[in-house]
């Protein structure tokens, strides 16, 4: 009995593992038929069930080297605030629980104090993971992704005005402390300054008191095996605290006075505190650009139910309601305009000043803002599923990632505390050995253990990706990951697509060159029915030319779009064939006299098409995309910052060469179909460059994936 079955898979990346896959599956005994679809990552299979089954199916995609996704193994994704975190340790603690698990996929940012947490509903629970993370320690808190947590901000100034206040206490307290040991320095004595019991009394509350902090995170890095910097702070203080206790109470002066180390224990914590102000500030700096986007979205929107106007608040918005949008108003929620017009302020999500026109029929996007006039439209996308929502994700998923260097930093901070606990212990030991002399073995051990303190290590990278995908987002620049930002300042060779990335990619139709008898409007005429369907941006202008000069055309009665190269139309019981010199070449089709025509046109950067009418050449096409303005400004900029460019186009030498000139681009690659640039992109790898690929359309994408850099 015939079957058909949909089978979801992971791990393709690219068309040729679809392929692969497509080929394993139609060479399976009992297998009629399979079609692979790399976008939708799934592979729908016709086969005989008496001969073949849903698990031999599964079984040899998996054999392939790929993953069939069952219903029951899909994963979801969910955001948790962790609370306690200290250093690059505690991330890599709480990471490496959470993974080891098998259904849990975790990435544990210290800088923005949240997990990115992907798993297994089926086999593990929400509450389990939170219960997990707590069992090592540590705070945890389900989050909502895109939502202003106005509790969570004053949590977090509460927090931070009290870590100031324990900053300053510590730092008054201290102080005398601190005088003493710089006037011991000059030989001065206060005996105030330097009775034990009153150095004990100054040095005790900070470290027990303010320093609690320390001691409470030890115990838990030792109960969950896996110390960090909270345990080298509590012993490196607590070995200069009970030492300067042994040496001001039990073991009496030496002959050069009483040396006590209260001030270092004090000043220790003081400063390791201070620098976790700081850290705190940066955190709340970074996050600002998440917020100014989050404060785009509108809070209410006036739903028209039953005739009455509702106003709610955005969240309680459905899909399909009709939303009435006032002037001056922002729009709640992405949909279709059904009544009335406007002009849209869309420079949020197009950087382009000036406002649209929108009428009946066209998108609106949430968060824009509706200039002048009212209108009505209904919901197509809400909540999570905006625009803007998915915009603040993609940032939110930036900052949460990690560039290669912050992964080599969480494994070095794994085994960094052990590390130095060790070396202490050795420094120790040595110069115990070398000396004999107690004392200078306790301060180098203590030394080792409270420079070594690895804040930076782990709070350096998540802090620079944060800033720099928190600038690029108030700027229009979305920077997908980390691993994108570190490897931008490595590129060699930027290669652009011409088509709307180097040009405006509006093209206009500016010249008409008749033969064979017939006239110039004739010919406008039938290149605006061959063209008609066509979605090419060339065709657009060519049709939209005739339509502007004829009104409604016919449509032909039949068409078929060669990819790169043209179209072919029937019209009238004409064959007619509009597309490139070179492809009407390829039919036998010459254009003879026309070619100084043609050369005059491509040397003013034209785009030349010809139309054959019957297998006879008609007449020439010339069609200009102009400039942007900014482009050789951009282009300089590059070249300054010793950026090898490049320019990648499906267009003839001829017009490539004329726009690289306009701009400065070092180097052309002209007549590339859509399916070679990719292999093009591959070409300058392989010799060795680190390229960045900058497109705009959907016959782009395969370039911007095979490039180390995307730029879309």
């Amino acid at each position: 009995m015939m079957s058909k079955q949909i089978i979801k898979i992971s791990g393709m990346s690219c068309n040729s593992c679809a392929l692969r896959i497509e080929k394993g599956l139609k060479n399976l005994e009992g297998v009629t038929n399979a079609v692979v679809n790399f976008a939708l990552e799934n592979a729908t299979v016709d086969f005989d069930d008496t001969l073949i089954g849903s698990q031999d199916l599964d079984k040899a995609v998996n054999g392939l080297g790929y993953k069939v996704i069952r219903e029951e193994d899909k994963s979801e994704k969910i955001e948790i605030k962790i609370g306690g975190m200290s250093c690059a340790s505690c991330s890599a603690r709480i990471e490496n629980k959470l993974n080891s698990t098998g259904f849990i996929k975790a990435n544990v940012n210290l800088a923005t104090e949240k997990a990115t947490v992907e798993f297994v509903p089926s086999k593990v629970g929400t509450s389990d993971i939170i219960k997990m993370i707590e069992d090592v320690g540590y705070t945890a808190q389900l989050t909502s992704s895109g939502k202003t947590d106005k509790k969570e901000i004053y949590i977090k100034r509460k927090e931070m005005s009290k870590l100031f206040s324990l900053v300053l206490i510590s730092a008054v307290i201290s102080l005398p402390l601190l005088i003493n040991m710089i006037l011991s320095l000059f030989k001065v004595n206060i005996d105030l300054l330097r009775n034990p019991v009153f150095q004990l009394a100054l040095a005790t509350p900070v470290q027990f008191v303010i320093g609690f902090r320390f001691y409470k995170n030890a115990f838990h890095q030792i109960k969950s095996l896996s110390p960090g910097m909270d345990l080298l702070v509590a012993m490196g203080t607590s070995a200069a605290y009970f030492f300067s206790v042994y040496k001001g109470f039990f073991a009496g002066m030496d002959g050069n006075g009483m040396h006590l180390y209260f001030e270092a224990s004090s000043l220790i914590i003081t400063l390791v505190l201070l620098g976790k102000y700081f850290e705190a500030r940066a955190k709340g700096r970074t996050s600002d650009a998440i917020r100014k986007l989050i404060g785009l979205k509108p809070k209410h929107a006036t739903v028209l139910e039953n005739g009455k106007e509702i106003l709610k608040p955005v969240e309680e918005v459905a899909l399909g309601d009709i939303i009435i949008v006032r002037p001056g108003e922002k729009i709640p929620a992405d949909g279709v305009i059904t009544e009335g017009f406007s002009s849209i302020d869309e420079s949020m999500i197009t950087g382009e000043s000036m406002p649209v026109d929108k009428n009946s029929g066209d998108k609106v996007t949430g968060g824009t803002i509706n200039n002048f006039g009212s209108f009505k439209f209904k919901t197509t996308r809400i909540g999570k599923d905006t625009f803007l929502s998915e915009i603040i994700r993609i940032i939110e998923e930036a900052q949460g990632s990690k560039a290669s260097i912050q992964k080599l930093a969480d494994r070095v901070s794994g085994i960094f505390v052990p590390t130095v606990l060790s070396i202490a212990m050795i420094t120790f030991i040595v110069w115990l050995l070398l000396t004999g002399n107690v004392t200078t073995a306790v301060i180098n051990a203590v030394s080792v253990l409270v420079i070594a303190c690895p804040c930076a290590l782990g709070l350096a990278t998540p802090t620079a990706i944060m800033v720099g995908t928190g600038k690029g987002a108030e700027n229009g620049i979305l920077i997908k990951n980390g691993d994108s930002l570190e490897l931008a300042e490595k590129l060699t060779t930027i290669v652009f697509d011409k088509t709307g990335t180097i040009t405006k990619g509006k093209p206009e139709l500016t010249e008409v060159s008749a033969i064979q008898g017939y006239d110039e409007e004739k010919l406008l005429y039938m290149a605006g029915i061959a063209e008609k369907k066509s979605e090419h941006p060339v065709a657009k202008a060519i049709y939209e030319k005739a339509l502007e000069k004829f009104g409604e055309l016919p449509d032909p009665a039949h068409f078929e779009a060669v990819p790169g190269k043209g179209v072919k139309a029937e019209y009238d019981s004409m064959k007619l064939i509009l597309g490139t010199i070179r492809y009407l070449n390829e039919l036998g089709c010459e254009v003879g006299e026309q070619d100084g025509i043609i050369r005059e046109l491509e040397k003013k950067g034209r785009t030349v098409m010809a139309l054959s009418v019957d297998g006879k050449i008609a007449g020439v096409y010339a069609v200009a995309d102009n400039v942007k303005e900014t482009s050789r400004e951009a282009i300089d900029e590059l070249k300054k910052m010793k950026l090898e460019t490049v320019m990648i186009t499906g267009d003839n030498k001829e017009t490539a060469d004329v726009i690289a000139s306009m701009t400065g681009i070092d180097d052309v690659k002209s007549e590339v179909l859509p399916d070679r640039k990719a292999a093009e992109i591959e070409k300058l790898r392989k010799e060795g460059k680190i390229v960045a690929m900058v497109g705009d359309g959907i016959n782009d994408a395969p370039a911007l994936v095979t490039a180390d850099i995307g730029i879309a």
